[in-house]
């Protein structure tokens, strides 16, 4: 076993060195700026970053960061300053059932938090419940209370929107809606599932560039159930301090966006595969005289980008894994009512969804990295210890015995004995371990972790094949290289009669 804290150490001192950092004007201030899981706020997200560099300051942009949640709470936390959100949002989910009517309202419950708001940025992007035309002429469906008549449809909704306080319960409350078949998916595959005939009904946003591209009709809300969603930047109050070059920048951003022309971004983005930058870069050259955005990375450097910061996921949440769940799992061992315990404790935080394990972390420890670490150490600890767990309590009594008779004391008995008997069952839960790590860390993306998940998510989102594989493909590369190296290690730690 002193080889395999050996190998720990190594890897440890590997995946701790900082990767080189990109160098900037220190006497800039750094502007952090979010931006949603969708391809709207990610265009918004890149223009506010042009408008924040332009001002002198050093913008760096957090993408695809989730649902509202996580980023009001990362606003809340400081660990961004800027994100784009939409005034429907602010007073149905951020505020539910608070009752917010009209901009002034939204205004003072947000300054009560810290958090201002921009005027409108010039477009609204409501939401509506949208079917294909195909299927609206079929039904003669023209408004949502027609759907009444038809209990069978099958209806796909955004995740967000099958939970939110302006969504799905309260659509369903104010229409009487009989509908049973409704399922959350993501937002960018529910019109594939619409085009496909596999749902009939989606929530859309109604500057998607989807909408006309699929020939999708929009259901008339003649009960006035959805609120107005203006587009509109929250900021953190003490960012007038720390930027106030930045914060008068943002101005300039008001009113600057017609509905048409948002459309339009999208579907560069969408359909031609157009860098999010280099859209934002055109509108902002041609509005505002801003120059164009930064350029884009090749397809190596983000290669190696993501590699490293996979990597460094998923070896540090393995490293802390093995040095607490070695030791716990041999307290189990030696103490069977303790181990019942521990081993229940390991299984009950197994079957938590990864997803909403990432989610439960971010209270605590924000955004990033560290509730993606903390996440996946969580999952690592049940084979390791288990295995540890198994691995000891199968050794022969009749050996321990024998050491015994010897005179080694109990911890030689466990050092000598005990821990290179039980060697490959525990190197067999690590690599367990490491393996589940590999491919859960994709889902760090998800809260701004970074990793192979980010070309995933970008990739769904955009519709991308191409995209979705230079995460996936690398990811099981991985997930296949790092199980051969704990094969090579086998004969390195376990004991040459113990092998297979």
């Amino acid at each position: 076993m002193n080889t395999l804290w050996t190998v720990v150490l190594v890897v440890a001192s590997i995946v701790l060195v900082p990767f080189p950092a990109c160098t900037t004007d220190m006497a800039a201030p750094e502007v952090k700026v979010g931006s949603k899981k969708f391809t709207e706020s990610v265009i918004l997200g890149e223009m506010v970053s042009l408008v924040v560099r332009n001002a002198g300051a050093h913008p760096v942009h957090r993408r695809e960061l989730g649902g509202t949640r996580v980023l009001w709470n990362a606003l809340l936390k400081g660990e961004i300053d800027i994100y784009p959100e939409y005034t429907g949002t602010i007073g149905e989910e951020i505020f539910a059932h608070r009752g917010l009517h009209g901009e002034d309202a939204i205004r003072h419950a947000l300054a009560r938090h810290g958090i201002m708001m921009t005027r409108s940025l010039g477009f609204n992007n409501n939401y509506s419940i949208g079917m294909r035309k195909v299927t609206c002429s079929r039904l003669q469906l023209h408004k949502v209370s027609d759907l009444v008549k038809h209990p069978d449809l099958k209806l796909g909704f955004s995740n967000e929107f099958m939970d939110r306080a302006d969504g799905w319960p309260g659509l369903r409350k104010r229409y009487g809606l009989p509908q049973r078949s409704v399922y959350g998916m993501d937002h960018d595959l529910a019109y594939r599932g619409l085009e496909t005939g596999s749902i009939d009904a989606t929530d859309l946003y109604s500057t998607d560039a989807e909408i006309q591209y699929y020939d999708i009709t929009v259901l008339e809300d003649d009960l006035h159930y959805f609120p107005v969603y203006a587009a509109v930047l929250l900021y953190r109050q003490d960012l007038a301090e720390r930027a106030p070059l930045v914060v008068a920048a943002l101005s300039r951003l008001e009113g600057l966006i017609t509905a048409s022309a948002m459309i339009e971004m999208n579907g560069r983005a969408k359909f031609k595969k157009i860098p999010e930058s280099t859209i934002s870069g055109d509108f902002l050259e041609r509005k505002l005289s801003i120059g164009a955005g930064m350029p884009e990375d090749s397809v190596v450097a983000r290669f190696w980008r993501y590699t490293g910061e996979h990597l460094y996921l998923v070896g540090i949440s393995l490293i802390a894994a093995i040095m607490f769940s070695i030791p716990v799992g041999i307290v189990a061992a030696k103490r069977p009512k303790i181990g019942q315990v521990i081993l229940g404790v390991a299984g009950l935080v197994q079957t938590i969804p990864s997803l909403a394990l990432l989610v439960f972390m971010i209270p605590l420890l924000g955004i990033g990295g560290r509730p993606a670490i903390a996440a996946l150490f969580l999952y690592s600890l049940l084979p390791i210890v288990r295995n540890t767990y198994v691995g000891i309590r199968d050794i022969p009594s009749d050996i321990r015995e024998s050491a015994e008779a010897l005179g080694l004391p109990g911890w030689a008995v466990l050092r000598l004995v005990e821990l290179p008997m039980a060697s490959r069952t525990i190197l067999a839960g690590i690599k367990t371990s490491a393996v589940i790590n590999v491919g859960t860390a994709t889902l760090g993306a998800l809260i701004g972790a970074g990793g192979y998940g980010q070309p995933i998510l970008t990739g769904i989102r955009l519709d991308d094949i191409g995209l979705i594989m230079q995460g996936a493909v690398p990811s099981a590369l991985l997930a296949l290289l790092v199980q051969g190296v704990f094969e090579f290690a086998e004969r390195f730690f376990v004991p040459k009669g113990l092998r297979l």
